[in-house]
C-alpha cells in the first residue's frame, strides 16, 4: 500500500492575523504527527466568503518548508487554464514536490459560478477541458487548443514542475469518477461511506483500464469534516455550527458522514476508509480552538496508523 498521509486544514489563523501566533500554529503542526496541510478554494461563496487556493498554498508552503500542501479542491472551471498553469509552475519552483492539486467543480453556490462567467450547467465540461490543457502545459510542451469555452495557439509554460504536480479529482458524482479515470492521478471522496469509497476507486481503475490509461500508483483520499472534543455533545455542536455557516444547510444533511467525539471515536470512523483504499485523509477539524484541533488531529493520526500500518 502507498504510504498513508493524514492532513489537517490550513486554518484562517495560520493565514492571517498576528504573525507570532501563526508561527506558533505552524510549529505545532510541524512537531505533530500531521503529514500535510490542505486548503480550500472559493472566489465568492454565499455571502462573499472566499479563499484563493493557490495564494494560500503559496503562503503555507513558504511558512513551513517541510510540509506538503494539498489544494483541495480548486475550482478550476472559474479560471482560464493557461494562467493557472503559470501559477502552478511558479509555485513548484518555491515548493518542489510539495504541492498536490485537487480539482473539483463546486456547485453548492451557483451564483459563484455565474459571477465568474461560468455557466453552472457546463462547469463539468469546462473542467474537463481545463484539465486536458493543464496536464499538457505542465509537461513544458507547447500546445494549441480549441473548445466551446476558450481557444489559444502555441501556449508554452516553462519550467515544467519537477517533480510533476499530482492532480486529484474531487466529487461524488459518476461524472467525477469518470473525470478521475480520464484526467486524474487519484480521486478525493467526500460525504460517502467506506463501502462506496471502495466501489468508486474500483470504478476509476476499471474505466481507466478500458481507455488504455495506466496510472502506476493511484492516490485516492477522503476529505472529512469532524467535530473533536472529549464531550461528544460539544464536538457535535462545534462541527454543526461551522458546517451550517459554510453551506447554509442543516447539519443533519451531513451528519452521518461527519464523525463527532474524541480522537478514538473519530479514528474508528476513519479506519474503514483506509482499509478500503484511501491513502490520503484530509481532516477538517472543528473544536474549541486551533491549538486543540491540531493536538487532537495529531492523536487521530496516531490512532489510525496504529490500526492500519
Amino acid at each position: 500500500m502507498t504510504e498513508l498521509t493524514i492532513g489537517t486544514i490550513g486554518s484562517p489563523a495560520m493565514l492571517s492575523g498576528d504573525y507570532k501566533r501563526r508561527r506558533s500554529l505552524m510549529d505545532q503542526v510541524e512537531e505533530s504527527r500531521i503529514d500535510h496541510l490542505f486548503i480550500a478554494d472559493h472566489v465568492s461563496f454565499h455571502n462573499g466568503l472566499g479563499m484563493d487556493g493557490l495564494v494560500n498554498a503559496a503562503t503555507l508552503a513558504a511558512m513551513n518548508p517541510n510540509t506538503t500542501i494539498f489544494i483541495g479542491v480548486y475550482l478550476l472551471a472559474l479560471r482560464h487554464p493557461v494562467p493557472v498553469a503559470r501559477q502552478l509552475s511558479s509555485l513548484s519552483l518555491s515548493a518542489p514536490g510539495r504541492i498536490i492539486l485537487g480539482v473539483g467543480i463546486g456547485g453548492e453556490d451557483r451564483h459563484e459560478m455565474e459571477i465568474c462567467g461560468t455557466n453552472p450547467s457546463t462547469r463539468g465540461r469546462k473542467t474537463n477541458d481545463c484539465l486536458q490543457v493543464l496536464r499538457q502545459l505542465l509537461t513544458g510542451e507547447s500546445m494549441s487548443y480549441k473548445c466551446e469555452f476558450f481557444e489559444f495557439e502555441d501556449a508554452l509554460i516553462k519550467p515544467a514542475p519537477n517533480p510533476a504536480i499530482p492532480m486529484i479529482i474531487g466529487g461524488r458524482s459518476n461524472a467525477a469518477i469518470k473525470r478521475t479515470a480520464f484526467y486524474g492521478d487519484g480521486w478525493l471522496g467526500v460525504w460517502c461511506s467506506p463501502r462506496r469509497f471502495g466501489q468508486a476507486i474500483a470504478e476509476v481503475d476499471a474505466i481507466a483500464c478500458n481507455q488504455g490509461r495506466k496510472v502506476e500508483t493511484w492516490t485516492h483520499g477522503m476529505q472529512i469534516w469532524v467535530g473533536l472534543d472529549n464531550d461528544r455533545a460539544k464536538a457535535r455542536e462545534f462541527v454543526a455550527k461551522e458546517m451550517q455557516s459554510m453551506y447554509h444547510l442543516p447539519f443533519e444533511a451531513f451528519e452521518k458522514y461527519s464523525p463527532c467525539g474524541n480522537p478514538e471515536e473519530v479514528a474508528e470512523f476513519l479506519v474503514p476508509f483506509v482499509k478500503n483504499g484511501a491513502t490520503v485523509l484530509n481532516i477538517k477539524p472543528c473544536s474549541a480552538d486551533d491549538e486543540a484541533e491540531i493536538e487532537m488531529v495529531s492523536e487521530v493520526c496516531r490512532l489510525v496508523r496504529m490500526e492500519v500500518e
